[in-house]
């Protein structure tokens, strides 16, 4: 008999540490790359791993989420009993909307019984990485855990900003940590540790066991897999093992990043516009799927007028349909689509969104504009960190942030 898998993708974060670019969206919705949003990310891995039964668990702004998937993401065969489906916070099971990633899967406990599943798949929509999520679900399988949860090897420096699994020399987890000062490091490999990935395997039994129990807690829970669900199932002796990331990304070094903060999100970003990116968007094998308007294609104005410096010019950067770069220099950045760069304009190390218009003389370095912005001519951003802070959002490793629709004068 073929063993069914049901698939829950969390997306209803706020993605506090992203503000303003998730003033007006929730976090999985934020641009990427370019043309794409972050829980594309996780949508297409699960396409490329074969699952075909998916929930997008939604709550927080979710509205250009739930277009984005709508428009782009309706690719599946409902005769065949395929489907990726949004399930909005709905006040099912009581008066409270999710509570916890924890919650959210109990308050939608009722699609279990419709879709009669033998494991139930939780992702989170909100990191970028490429993974086989069947290769986990076979090693679940093999060892016959109860729950199985991703991990991924990172430098015990970064454990303050992860949650971090404890794993025992046999692959078993005995323990979770959220954000430790002092996280305990996988066996023999004292500068590492397991962070948690967000992802987790269940047998459909026990997760529906383990969350109504939880549920029944009250006000002692956060309702949160890691601080709850994982060490109320050690604390019973099921049988929880860690699963170690396996990287689709054919490169040297594994890529899993965590992009809940501006400067988090602005380096992934600027991973993909090296000369050999760390970050693969070009494998045919492993696409990486998205909606796109119907956009011209990029263009470039005023390529032959080097004296007097109006040159239309893009150097290492991403360039999205509908740009017109029209006598200006972009550079190791990366434009989203209809962005215009108007003359004499100077774009350095920085994130254009949709719809972005750069006056003429204008210079931008290390910055992030979000969509509909006009910058005005002659304006200056990223060159005076005191003069950025009283107008804009400045990181701590000094980002500038334009918020959406932002009008400057």
């Amino acid at each position: 008999m073929v063993k069914k898998v049901l698939t829950f993708i969390m997306a209803g974060g706020k993605g506090e540490r992203l503000w303003p670019l998730t003033k007006d969206r929730t976090k999985p919705a934020v641009p990427f790359g370019g043309i794409y949003r972050i829980i594309d990310f996780t949508l297409s891995n699960c396409i490329n791993s074969g699952l075909r039964k998916m929930y997008v668990l939604t709550q927080y702004k979710s509205a250009s989420l739930q277009k984005h998937i709508r428009l782009g993401w309706n690719i599946l065969s409902s005769e065949l009993g395929e489907y990726i489906e949004l399930l909005p916070a709905q006040q099912r099971v009581g008066d409270t909307w999710y509570l916890g990633t924890a919650d959210a899967i109990y308050q939608n406990l009722y699609t279990l019984e419709i879709d009669k599943t033998d494991e139930v798949l939780i992702l989170a929509g909100d990191h970028i990485y490429k993974m086989n999520y069947y290769t986990m679900i076979d090693f679940h399988r093999e060892v016959d855990a109860d729950l199985t949860v991703g991990v991924v090897e990172v430098n015990k420096e970064r454990a303050s900003h992860l949650g971090v699994v404890d794993v025992d020399t046999l692959g078993r987890v005995t323990g979770f940590q959220e954000k430790p000062a002092r996280p305990k490091t996988i066996p023999n490999k004292p500068e590492k540790v397991y962070a948690s990935m967000g992802i987790y395997v269940f047998k459909h039994n026990v997760l529906e066991q383990e969350l109504m129990e939880d549920a029944k807690d009250g006000g002692k829970s956060n309702h949160d897999f890691g601080k709850d669900i994982i060490p109320q199932m050690l604390k019973k002796g099921l049988k929880v093992a860690a699963y170690n990331f396996i990287d689709e990304n054919k490169k040297e070094a594994q890529y899993w990043r965590d992009i809940g903060t501006i400067d988090a999100y602005y380096e992934a970003n600027m991973d993909l516009v090296e000369v050999d990116p760390v970050f693969n968007l070009y494998d045919k094998e492993w696409p990486i799927r998205t909606y796109q308007e119907q956009f011209p294609p990029g263009k470039t104005v005023f390529s032959g007028e080097e004296v007097t410096g109006r040159v239309g010019l893009a150097l290492d950067s991403f360039v999205a349909g509908g740009c017109i770069i029209s006598g200006g220099r972009v550079q190791r950045s990366i434009l989203s689509p209809n962005v215009r760069i108007n003359s004499y304009s100077q774009v350095y190390d920085s994130i254009l969104m949709e719809g972005v218009n750069v006056g003429r003389h204008a210079k931008i370095k290390h910055a992030i504009i979000d969509k509909d912005v006009v910058i005005p001519q002659g304006m200056v951003i990223g060159y005076d960190p005191a003069e950025d802070r009283k107008r804009f959002f400045v990181s701590e490793s000094g980002v500038v942030v334009v918020a959406k629709g932002t009008e400057i004068k």
